[in-house]
């Protein structure tokens, strides 16, 4: 079992900057594909950047170039650097581990002046 603890949501204005991480338990991370995704009231969970075993990196359109999802196998922990942020990133981030479904419990970022 597979357990994963985000952290590093909270409010910033237009523009600015956060970084969410998650860590995950279990030994065998490295392995593992690790993804970012978020979800607002009303509408699907969709997919914002994935991390394969041997980071290769996959973004949604609407934040490439914005943000950057790494991970660290030493630290068990994948992160998600997001700048030039805007009011419609606002969300409930959620950290996912495959294979599988293994989820977070989420972190919610809000982007308001």
């Amino acid at each position: 079992q597979v357990q994963l603890v985000e952290s590093g949501g909270g409010l910033v204005q237009p523009g600015g900057s956060l970084r969410l991480s998650c860590a995950a338990s279990g030994s065998i991370f490295r392995l593992m594909i690790m993804g970012w995704f978020r979800q607002v009231p009303g509408k699907q969970r969709e997919l914002v950047a994935q991390i394969t075993s041997d980071s290769t990196t996959n973004y949604a359109a609407s934040v490439k170039g914005r943000f950057t999802i790494s991970r660290d196998n030493a630290k068990n922990t994948v992160y998600l650097q997001m700048n030039s942020l805007k009011p419609e990133d606002t969300a409930v981030y959620y950290c996912k581990a495959g294979p599988g479904e293994h989820w977070g419990r989420g972190t919610q970022v809000t982007v308001s002046s």
